[in-house]
């Protein structure tokens, strides 16, 4: 009797994925039944030291809502930016033989853009800390 084995001719029929649909449901019933448990069993002890907020073990000071300067949040963006641009590099490179001068000339392009971009950012003056 063939109860799990589950073959048929059509390699891609719905009934080839029960096995994975009864393993993610096994999973999802496992998930659940623990956080559950865990909230019924568990001990709750709410002492004045847990119910106070944590900073990674550092006493409290000040206001965490001050306002911050933008320069910060401009930096981190352009970080973000050219460092993705090192990411499409790497196709490149692999590829670079197959692609030859058309693959070359458009990867000067790609840098070129870029360049254009930090001059840009320069001539703002987004990267300027002395105001």
């Amino acid at each position: 009797m063939q109860f799990f084995l589950l073959q048929s001719a059509d390699t891609n029929s719905a009934s080839n994925y029960l096995p994975i649909g009864l393993q993610m449901l096994f999973a999802i019933g496992l998930i659940a039944s623990i956080i559950v448990l865990s909230n019924y069993l568990g001990p709750k002890r709410a002492t004045s030291d847990k119910l106070k907020n944590f900073e990674s073990g550092i006493e409290i000071r000040g206001n965490a809502r001050q306002p911050m300067a933008v320069k910060y949040f401009l930096v981190a963006i352009l970080f973000v930016l050219f460092d993705v641009e090192v990411i499409f590099f790497y196709p490149y490179a692999v590829n670079f033989r197959e692609l030859g001068w058309t693959g070359f000339g458009e990867v000067l392009l790609f840098v070129a853009l870029f360049i254009i971009g930090l001059i840009y950012i320069f001539k703002k003056g987004a990267l300027k800390w002395e105001e």
